[in-house]
């Protein structure tokens, strides 16, 4: 059984508080009619603090996607590998050991994708599998966590490296006015988290069931409008309202395992906003502790996209996991409006087969 480890994560030494966001806004935007609404969407956020990979004075200038694109490449070489070689660490395996990496990210482009540079830079195999995933924004990581469940099903006795790279700073655009983009520019961090999913031993969570699961017709409600300037964040004003529709696929794929998705022991949930996760407690019919983890990351980190999941993980191995078999669910979410969710049980690293029902 795939076992999903303890993740190791990064953020940038650059941080900028809710404060001084607020203080930004005001001063940037003092004459734009919706500020008000602005200013206080972004204090409902929650978030306290967010990483940036730049200083905020390089932050607001905008030199040109070129100039941005290359920061992006120059930054995950240089900071990548140690994050990759401590959850290779703490998963007690070496380079050699990884059949497959993962990458995913969404705040740039590089091709051939980062995976070839690890590849090369940190000594991976050479026929190491490649599967960089760019395109699924937020939900990537729970998308990495279920691609690295079906490649060690189907390969039993390989490894998984799930590597999840978001500068989501290097996407400011300052001419982007709109509501939803003043509070993109409050509420988004930068971050970097990596994984191993073992395909024998380990200790974390043992994988079981995954699934995705897109809302049909809400594929323009967040998106990238690709432009000279780089990614232009599009964001719904219906997005906080998803977790209605997606709270019964949560729902179903417990009760396809055998679950009841109220009743599980814990919950590793993307954190793309507060409303997020108060309609996600309201209709999974959980308590809001439930979802503690993500809340604290999306307070000290803000949302760090496809890294959020890896890292709310690593909250709760910090707390020092949970009882051997405990049934947990880990959910990303993200444009499409897609879902990848799933399930599995705490495995104390003592090699006992547990029940899957």
């Amino acid at each position: 059984m795939a076992t999903l480890c303890r993740p190791a994560v990064s953020v940038p030494e650059y941080v900028i508080t809710m404060e001084e966001t607020l203080e930004l806004a005001r001063s940037r935007h003092a004459d734009h009619p919706q500020l008000p609404l602005a200013l206080r969407l972004i204090e409902n956020t929650g978030v306290r603090t967010r990483h940036i990979v730049q200083p905020i004075e390089e932050t607001l200038k905008h030199p040109g996607f070129e100039d941005r694109n290359r920061v992006y490449g120059n930054e995950a070489k240089a900071r990548v590998p140690a994050v990759v070689q401590r959850a290779l660490d703490d998963a007690e395996l070496l380079t050699t050991d990884i059949d497959v990496i993962i990458y995913v990210s969404c705040t740039g482009f590089m091709m051939p994708s980062l995976t070839a540079w690890l590849i090369n830079a940190m000594d991976f195999s050479s026929d190491t599998r490649q599967i960089p995933i760019a395109q699924l924004g937020c939900a990537a990581g729970g998308a990495a966590v279920n691609r690295a469940h079906d490649f060690c099903t189907a390969y039993p006795e390989a490894n998984a490296l799930i590597v999840a790279c978001e500068f989501c700073s290097l996407c400011y655009q300052p001419t982007d006015l709109g509501v939803g983009s003043l509070l993109c520019n409050g509420l988004f961090g930068d971050g970097i988290a990596a994984a191993v999913v073992r395909g024998k031993g380990g200790t974390g969570i043992t994988l079981e069931r995954n699934a995705s699961y897109l809302i049909p017709k809400t594929e323009d409600w967040i998106m990238y409008d690709v432009r000279a300037t780089g990614f232009h964040f599009l964001l719904d004003k219906r997005v906080p309202a998803t977790m209605e529709p997606l709270a019964p696929a949560l729902h179903n794929l417990a009760r396809q395992h055998g679950w009841n998705a109220s009743d599980l022991d814990f919950y590793i949930i993307h954190a793309g906003g507060p409303r997020i996760l108060d309609d996600l407690s309201k209709f999974l019919e959980v308590p809001p502790e439930a979802f503690r983890f993500s809340r604290a990351t999306l307070t000290e980190y803000g949302n760090i996209a496809s890294a959020v999941v890896l890292d709310a993980l690593r909250r709760l191995f910090d707390e020092g996991g949970a009882e051997h078999a405990a049934r947990g669910m880990l959910a990303g979410f993200g444009p499409g409006i897609t879902a990848e969710m799933s399930l599995g049980r705490w495995n104390n690293g003592n090699n006992t087969n547990t029940e899957t029902t």
